[in-house]
């Protein structure tokens, strides 16, 4: 089991050059409700994996993000933990539905359950989040694929 522990404000800059380096969305990492968790080596103190999901306003539904492994550390079913890790979280918070954004990993995201969804689905469910009001206001939204699941 992971050792994964909630990222504060004083890992944000370093959670942001990762997320960055993995290519992933960076919109209201500092909002208090987008919920982040990390992993660090313990020799180097380094992020290697992070992970996390964003709720809707009534919190039924959660907006999985933020999930990304390091490049030397993929393919050992790390990103599956931090995929089940984060929807264990977001039921705990009450949400019945995963959703999230991915373009290039559908086999990943088939694997812990998720279905091609309409992308205006997600938008409508998670229309307070910080990454469905930044993909909607540059256009991102129509290029996005979306992706969904009961928890």
């Amino acid at each position: 089991m992971l050792e994964l522990v909630r990222a504060t404000g004083i890992d944000s800059a370093e959670v942001s050059e990762f997320l960055r380096i993995a290519d992933l969305t960076l919109s209201g990492l500092d909002s208090p409700n987008v919920h982040l968790w990390i992993l660090r080596d313990a020799t180097t103190d380094r992020i290697f994996a992070t992970t996390g999901f964003e709720s809707s306003e009534d919190g039924l539904h959660a907006l999985i993000r933020s999930v990304a492994v390091a490049p030397e550390l993929r393919g050992g079913g790390i990103g599956l933990e931090l995929a089940q890790f984060a929807m264990d979280r977001a039921v705990e918070a009450g949400a019945k539905q995963a959703w999230l954004f991915s373009r290039r990993s559908g086999p990943f995201w088939q694997k812990v359950g998720f279905s091609s969804a309409g992308t205006k689905d997600l938008a409508v469910a998670l229309a307070s989040t910080h990454q469905v009001q930044l993909f909607a206001e540059t256009g991102q939204l129509e290029r996005e694929v979306a992706w969904s699941r009961q928890l």
